[in-house]
């Protein structure tokens, strides 16, 4: 295929956090690339999905999504502040932006304060409805009509993410409007992220699931060891931080109970990811200055924001 068959760039996925914009990035791709949960900031750095599309014209065209962490408003922590600047460095370098805004929630001060940003964006704009399969046509109709009037977008698209409802117009739409020329990936590959920083986000996805609202997000997972066995399989060890004895305790659970539940599934996953077996350790040790720590920035992706 041709260089003038095919089309290739960058979309900047952003929105205010739990918006679900990495719900919508694992759609459009058609394979896990960004972890979910409930609990708001799950995605801290920026991770790189890989779609593919088939045009109307016979073209095909690779969409590099880059789905950001959530916006702040106003970011008070060291860690809050890197991860809003990874979000906006992936709206600046982006050839178009989708806002993705929680159609249950509304128009919030941080989704506000994210389009005052998005006037300046020389690239073209759109928004994504998503959750439309909870909210009212009328609430839904209203809710663009406000949207436009603060600024006005290229196209509104109206979407539920997690039933892939409306996923492939906005996939189709965007990668039509993508620059012409040849593709930046393999065709076969997802995402682009390092295997060690993948496996961390699996278990750090398990963390979240299972313990809900025990833990704030500020657990981090870092993979230590990669070991790629004769027989196929791989060992991987990896640390989970946290800044307190007591959390350590909850993680541990009752006799072990629950980092083996935790480690369980993430090796389930992780086996299933990358069809191989996988044999996975986990260790909780108490970091409590992690988050000052400049070398943890560095391996999830984000500058240190002194």
């Amino acid at each position: 295929m041709t260089t003038q068959n095919t089309r290739a760039g960058f979309v900047a996925i952003v929105g205010a956090p739990n918006a679900g914009k990495s719900t919508l990035v694992n759609a459009m791709v058609g394979s896990k690339v960004s972890i979910v949960s409930p609990k708001v900031q799950t995605t801290r750095m920026r991770v790189i999905g890989i779609a593919m599309a088939d045009l109307t014209d016979g073209s095909r065209a690779q969409a590099i999504l880059v789905d950001t962490p959530g916006i702040f408003r106003v970011a008070k922590r060291r860690l809050e502040r890197a991860m809003v600047a990874a979000a906006w460095r992936g709206a600046e370098d982006a050839d178009l932006v989708a806002l993705v805004v929680d159609a249950e929630r509304g128009i919030g001060q941080e989704t506000r304060a994210i389009i005052e940003r998005l006037k300046d964006s020389r690239a073209p704009r759109f928004v994504i409805l998503n959750k439309i399969d909870v909210v009212p046509r009328e609430n839904l109709l209203a809710l663009t009509s406000e949207l436009n009037a603060l600024l006005p977008f290229e196209r509104t698209f109206m979407v539920s993410a997690l039933k892939n409802d409306g996923v492939g117009d906005v996939l189709a739409t965007l990668s039509a409007l993508l620059p012409a020329g040849p593709f930046l990936y393999p065709e076969d590959q997802a995402a682009d992220l390092p295997l060690r920083l993948l496996a961390a986000e699996v278990t750090r996805e398990q963390v979240f699931l299972q313990l809900h609202q025990e833990l704030p997000y500020e657990a981090a997972v870092e993979t230590e060891k990669w070991e790629d066995r004769p027989d196929g399989s791989v060992r991987i060890e990896q640390t989970i931080h946290v800044q307190r004895d007591g959390q350590r305790a909850i993680f541990l659970g009752k006799g072990g109970a629950r980092i083996k539940q935790i480690g369980a599934r993430a090796r389930r996953e992780l086996a299933e990811m990358l069809e191989r077996p996988v044999h996975l350790f986990l260790h909780v040790k108490v970091s409590e200055r992690w988050a000052d720590d400049p070398a943890h920035y560095r391996t999830i992706g984000l500058d240190y924001e002194p």
